[in-house]
């Protein structure tokens, strides 16, 4: 994949009111646009990853994948918020010449879109074959496609809801919680916040997984062991490896974003929203996943005209739709064929 950086110089008004003076973006691209500009791929991460979506979809996104450079021309942006290059609360408010950190103003999926959107008039993209997002990435995928429901041909939405849950909210204000508790937390650091940023990912792993995840994967089959079991140093592991690649202050907005997420906010309701959708639609749901349980997905297609829904089993919870690769392939080839 090719990195890029566009700068736009324009201010932004957020959702909020708040405006930014200006915003840069990082994305990625591969493969090249045919001649009629049918072959677009537009990729939506979800909270932590990047916008290098072969690293992290590798199985679907790739040489010789359903999503492959040499037959598509793939984009994948990095997020407003997050800590890969996009505007976020680590990156230089550009009045004071200073990180932002908690100075950052609140940022909705909406305001995501408005970046996305920001970058696709900069490409000079008219249509876009797909437009695929999974969890977070999936309630930005969501919600541009009601915005602009012409400018997709497909739609395929993985893992996520048509509004934030209380289930959920609760998962991420308890992670907050965690990070709140750590002393450096408040501090005009990068480093900030990093013990309590283990601690809530640990928490998010849970939510990530689920009991038969980790009854076949951390089981004991020492059962003379009082202490040091496999599941509590994978928890620790989890938090360390996230600390290593990820910002908590791009952590806490992610999750706040992720909290206010409704597409019937100021709008008739949600269902009228998804009902405005007219690209053709997928939508997935994973039959152990806690986080974003199937009835979400259900409810999403169930309110997106002529919407294709289906359930794949797996033992991984909501990170099934990164892992179930072979599976998705095969569901996702079925709906270009119908």
């Amino acid at each position: 994949m090719e990195y890029h950086i566009y700068t736009h110089k324009s201010p932004v008004t957020l959702e909020s009111g708040a405006v930014l003076p200006e915003v840069r973006i990082q994305y990625s691209t591969s493969g090249i646009r045919n001649a009629d500009e049918d072959n677009i791929i537009w990729v939506c991460h979800a909270l932590t990853a990047n916008s290098d979506v072969e690293s992290w979809w590798p199985g679907l996104v790739g040489t010789d994948y359903l999503y492959n450079p040499q037959e598509h021309f793939i984009v994948c942006a990095n997020i407003l918020s997050s800590c890969y290059g996009t505007t976020g609360p680590t990156e230089t408010n550009p009045e004071t010449n200073k990180p932002y950190f908690l100075s950052f103003p609140v940022v909705t999926i909406r305001d995501m879109v408005t970046i996305h959107d920001i970058l696709r008039e900069h490409l000079e993209i008219k249509k876009i074959h797909t437009l695929i997002g999974g969890s977070l990435g999936g309630q930005q995928a969501m919600e541009w496609a009601i915005q602009q429901p012409h400018l997709f041909q497909h739609l395929i939405l993985l893992s996520t809801n048509a509004f934030h849950s209380p289930w959920g909210i609760a998962f991420n204000e308890s992670q907050r919680m965690a990070i709140d508790m750590d002393p450096t937390w408040k501090n005009p650091s990068l480093d900030a916040g990093r013990e309590g940023l283990k601690t809530a990912r640990s928490i998010a792993m849970l939510s990530y997984r689920s009991y038969e995840t980790y009854v076949e994967t951390q089981r004991e089959e020492d059962s003379s062991k009082t202490d040091d079991y496999r599941a509590i140093t994978y928890q620790h592991y989890q938090g360390d490896k996230l600390v290593k690649r990820f910002n908590c202050h791009s952590y806490w907005y992610l999750s706040k974003a992720m909290d206010s997420h409704h597409v019937g906010r100021n709008r008739e309701s949600a269902a009228a929203a998804l009902a405005s959708i007219r690209s053709k639609t997928l939508v997935i749901g994973i039959s152990s996943d806690i986080l974003f349980p199937v009835c979400e997905q259900e409810y999403v297609a169930k309110h997106i005209s002529g919407a294709q829904y289906v359930c794949i089993d797996s033992l991984y919870g909501h990170d099934g739709f990164l892992t179930e690769t072979d599976k998705l392939d095969v569901v996702i080839r079925n709906f270009y064929l119908e």
